[in-house]
């Protein structure tokens, strides 16, 4: 059983800075691809940025140059590395891994203040 335990999650002023960080179950080199969504109140989830097996990345419009999503294989861990936090970036965010099946995590609220 897969299990996706996020971190990293908080209260920060506008143009502050988090990472989010999303530790796995066992080895993460299974997974085809792993992610970031958030969902806000009243709005439908909606992919942040996503990772390949092959290190390949793609990210929201909306946080490409503010957001980075990277990998660490030797800690089972993939990361969402956010600055210049906005309002509107105030959301739940879930980590998601694709192996077979879509795994989720219990999400991690981040609220950025104005």
């Amino acid at each position: 059983q897969v299990q996706l335990v996020e971190s990293g999650g908080g209260l920060v002023q506008t143009g502050g800075s988090l990472r989010l960080s999303c530790a796995a179950s066992g080895s993460i080199l299974r997974f085809n691809r792993m992610g970031w969504y958030r969902q806000a109140p009243g709005k439908q989830r909606e992919l942040v940025a996503a990772v390949t097996s092959g290190g390949g990345t793609n990210y929201a419009d909306s946080v490409k140059g503010r957001f980075t999503i990277f990998r660490d294989n030797g800690k089972n861990t993939v990361y969402l590395q956010m600055n210049s936090l906005k309002p509107e970036d105030t959301a739940v965010y879930y980590c998601n891994a694709c192996w077979m099946f879509d795994y989720w995590g219990q999400g991690t609220q981040v609220t950025v203040s104005s």
